[in-house]
């Protein structure tokens, strides 16, 4: 496998870490992450040799998550951004890693709303004053960082998707 393969499926945890951790801090995530994990999903296929059809499966998921993740942003269910993300992350995931990756997900959301509750029940710290943000993420009570658990979900189902076993193997 060449240092170019390793380098964009690279891509992928990277974005989602990056994801997560903008979403703690602003509560947002930026398009251009969205945006580099789609660009990056078929040159990364290209590079790792994958079969067109693994290619295109993943694209027509991306298509359907993208979907679903909109109908839940018009149910006020989730933010525009999380759904952009969810369906960027999919095509990455493929079908057969897609089931884990959306338990993983699920848990995930689980345990940051479960942090967040404990977080926000306690007071306010005198030393949150140095940073902003976690006063923000404090008094925010109804949003959760969600790009967390789909960053989570993400990262613990990576192993088993397509372009992860064409490089390293199963």
């Amino acid at each position: 496998m060449s240092l170019f393969a390793y380098l964009v499926i690279a891509v992928f945890p990277a974005s989602l870490l990056m994801a997560a951790a903008n979403d703690i801090y602003e509560f947002k995530i930026p398009n251009w992450i969205s945006i580099l994990l789609v660009c990056a999903y078929p040159v990364a296929g290209l590079a790792v040799g994958a079969a067109p059809n693994i290619i295109l499966e993943g694209l027509l998921i991306g298509a359907g998550s993208l979907a679903f993740g909109f109908a839940l942003f018009a149910g006020k269910i989730v933010g525009g951004g999380d759904a952009k993300l969810f369906a960027a992350i999919t095509p990455w995931i493929g079908a057969v890693a897609l089931p884990m990756f959306l338990f993983y997900t699920a848990l995930a959301g689980l345990v940051v709303a479960i942090i967040m509750g404990a977080f926000r029940k306690a007071p306010i710290l005198p030393i949150y004053a140095r940073a902003p943000w976690l006063i923000d993420l404090h008094s925010r009570a109804k949003d959760l960082p969600y790009a967390v658990a789909l960053g989570a979900g993400g990262l613990l189902s990576f192993s088993q998707t397509p372009f992860y076993q064409l490089v390293f193997g199963g």
